[in-house]
């Protein structure tokens, strides 16, 4: 790029978004830092499109403010927002080369032909094209013409770049791919990036935060180990990764732990809720399969083997606890094991409290 891009801020300060009475953004509040990846994650239907189209000016929010690198931009129109986007179509221009693609908003904001040319040639280095530059997009692959189009996105140095689904039309075998490559561009372009995906996968891999969205709330902001590790809602535990849920009554907390009392009469020590509850609250205690060991501890929860599928790198039982708790573990797989048979006689044990998140069961 002619002047390397530094990013630039985003504030979404209490976006509110309405369609006659449904609400699709509620009271929504970000602080996205410069130079940052940050994707929008959530189920159909959680508002995330939304937030982008708002962020691109292509949707008036009923209220709040969009701010970037300081400024509100709710008065400008898209062309004048300095937002770059990146369609899950890619939406290139098909009776155009790849170098006319990646030149064209250059040329509508009126940039002379050797500066265009300078700008084109170092985008196609920048996404490692420039042996590709006449081509049409019907003679790329699917990954080529993602890189054309956020070449075209980065031409123009934007202030923002939105990725809308970015991968959705590609295989899954050239996803991990493209999401390394995407990656590495965003990093050396230094543009902020707000990526819209419903992919927990590439929402974790990718991203240096992460905002998960359930019916138009934002329900945790964080790094995607917070995010993972340590879920502030259920919703989250169960939307973001897989895992064990198991019906309780909370016994006792402490800041450090709490105790909960299972159907059976088994007590289990988790980490403390993420927020206050007196005893006695039912809860829901929520422990991930690779969070459980499988063994033959005196200590551990007395199960039987229902079902084993090997999963390339990992193995996954499902079980049933004597208890009546159908519980999945998952462990790594070493070259030519195989999955425990059905009716095996195990124990269970998690690895450490920290492992267990407690959550009041919903109203």
């Amino acid at each position: 790029m002619s002047t390397p891009a530094h990013g630039f801020s985003l504030t979404l300060d209490d976006i509110l978004h309405q369609y006659g009475s449904a609400i699709a953004v509620d009271h929504v509040t970000l602080e996205i830092g410069a130079g940052e990846l940050v994707s929008l994650l959530g189920p159909s239907g959680c508002g995330k499109t939304t937030l982008l189209r708002i962020i691109g000016g292509f949707l008036q929010q009923t209220s709040g403010r969009v701010i970037v690198g300081g400024r509100p931009i709710d008065d400008l129109p898209p062309n004048k927002r300095g937002v770059g986007i990146v369609f899950q179509n890619y939406a290139l221009f098909p009776h155009m080369s790849v170098a006319e693609n990646i030149a064209y908003g250059l040329a509508a904001r009126g940039a002379d032909r050797s500066a265009q040319k300078k700008q084109v040639g170092e985008m196609l280095e920048l996404v490692q094209l420039s042996h590709l530059a006449e081509r049409l997009p019907k003679q790329l692959s699917g990954g080529q013409q993602q890189r054309v189009a956020l070449a075209r996105a980065l031409a123009v140095e934007p202030r923002l770049l939105l990725l809308d689904e970015p991968f959705a039309a590609l295989d899954k075998s050239l996803r991990l791919d493209m999401q390394i490559e995407i990656k590495r561009i965003q990093r050396q372009s230094g543009t902020t990036c707000i990526m819209v995906t419903h992919d927990q996968e590439e929402a974790l891999s990718m991203s240096d935060r992460v905002a998960v969205l359930s019916r138009g709330r934002l329900e945790q902001f964080g790094t995607p180990t917070a995010v993972y590790d340590r879920p502030e809602t259920l919703f989250v535990n169960q939307f973001v990764g897989t895992a064990n849920q198991l019906q309780g009554t909370l016994e006792s907390t402490s800041a450090e732990a709490c105790s909960v009392r299972l159907p059976g009469g088994r007590i289990l020590q988790c980490a403390p809720p993420h927020e206050a509850l007196p005893g006695g609250s039912d809860v829901i205690a929520c422990v991930r399969p690779e969070s459980l060991r499988i063994g033959s501890d005196a200590d551990g929860i007395a199960a039987t083997v229902e079902l084993g599928l090997p999963l390339g790198a990992t193995i996954v039982h499902e079980v049933l606890t004597d208890d009546g708790l159908r519980i999945k573990t998952s462990e790594p797989r070493l070259p030519g094991l195989e999955p425990r048979a059905p009716g095996s006689r195990i124990t269970v044990s998690p690895l450490a409290a920290s492992a267990i998140r407690v959550f009041p069961v919903p109203a």
